[in-house]
């Protein structure tokens, strides 16, 4: 672990409930040697034979800690490097090394640094993975593995979409709780018993206030293009509603209440039962960017990807992707394949 705050301090704790060894560092003076005294890593300092490296550093450092965890040829032999930052496009562009995954765990909480770990952070929760043309596959695979086995659902989708998606669901929800916190806050300097009023909606809608705003500065200066372009929009939908409101449209009100209920009811749930599933495979040729190709087309469709290994031929240079996806989806994902070119076959598991 190259940094041991909140991510990195529950990144360790769920490894070694796994049985894995956990070394850390960190900048911040006694932050690594407070991991050890909580169980969050086994030791304090760098371990070259390290299997995987987690990056868990602000965003602005990610690409120099991820160079030197990478070593000087960037050909460590069994090194897996990935890092947890907001902000996947630049940082990944930057490294641009085959063993090296940009990742993204989208789980967080209200409590700062080490103290606030938990073993239980990722359980349930989508960890994206944004392969490129040029990842290792065997990398990807193994990198895969190890997040699904601390509970969390893998996403895969290129760096640069992931920046255009986080920007609607993660960094303007933040910046928009931290205003609304505002408004309400300088509201309560004038009537006192504001704040003491606020309900469920009002503390659902400003939960993430409560995170620790030090990551944020790095954010939104790598993703200010794709945050701006969702600010706009959500400035553009108020408005609207806006003019709703005060044209008094109850029919308009109605549809657009609706419509938000039923977007969210139907948010996607985790699904983990094997007679719901379908084994999916791919015939695949041994090429760069194949992997990322099929597993970034899954998450463009929203589907999830329970599990995922590659078979090598033992001739030839063709292998097999063998997915496994929710069997409602399985139909979605051979279609889309087929389109690009790929001769799926599935089968119902259960």
């Amino acid at each position: 672990m190259v940094g041991t705050g909140l991510i990195g301090g529950s990144i360790g704790l769920a490894l070694r409930s796994r049985g894995w060894v956990v070394t850390g560092s960190d900048a911040a003076a006694g932050r690594a040697e407070r991991a050890l005294e909580l169980g969050a890593v086994d030791a304090v300092g760098d371990d070259p034979e390290a299997e995987v490296t987690f990056i868990a550093t602000p965003v602005s450092a990610v690409v120099a800690a991820a160079r030197a965890a990478l070593g000087p040829d960037g050909r460590r032999p069994s090194r897996v490097v990935t890092d947890v930052g907001g902000v996947k496009g630049p940082i990944v562009s930057a490294v641009g090394n085959p063993r090296f995954v940009g990742g993204h765990p989208m789980a967080g909480s209200e409590q700062d640094g080490i103290e606030g770990a938990d073993r239980e952070l990722f359980a349930g929760a989508t960890w994206v993975l944004t392969p490129t043309a040029s990842t290792d596959p065997e990398v990807f695979t193994r990198l895969r593995a190890v997040v699904t086995s601390l509970g969390a659902d893998v996403v895969a989708v290129p760096p640069e979409r992931h920046d255009d998606l986080v920007a609607v669901v993660s960094h303007v929800p933040h910046l928009t709780a931290a205003a609304l916190m505002g408004l309400a806050s300088e509201g309560a300097e004038q009537h006192g018993a504001l704040l003491r009023l606020a309900a469920g909606g009002f503390r659902d809608m400003t939960r993430v206030a409560a995170g620790h705003p030090g990551i944020w500065p790095d954010i939104c200066a790598e993703n200010a293009a794709a945050i701006v372009t969702a600010l706009d929009q959500l400035a553009t939908d108020l408005s609207k509603v806006r003019d709703v409101v005060a044209g008094g449209d109850r029919a308009a009100l109605i549809s657009i209440l609706e419509r938000a209920r039923e977007a969210r009811r139907n948010l996607p749930t985790r699904l983990s039962r094997p007679e719901d599933l379908v084994e999916v495979r791919v015939p695949v040729p041994d090429r760069p960017g194949v992997l990322a190709e099929v597993t970034t087309l899954a998450g463009e469709l929203g589907v999830n990807i329970e599990d995922l290994e590659i078979a090598h031929s033992a001739e030839g240079d063709r292998g097999v992707l063998v997915m496994v996806v929710d069997a409602g989806a399985s139909e979605l994902v051979r279609g889309a394949l087929l389109a690009r070119g790929y001769r799926p076959s599935h089968q119902q598991l259960g």
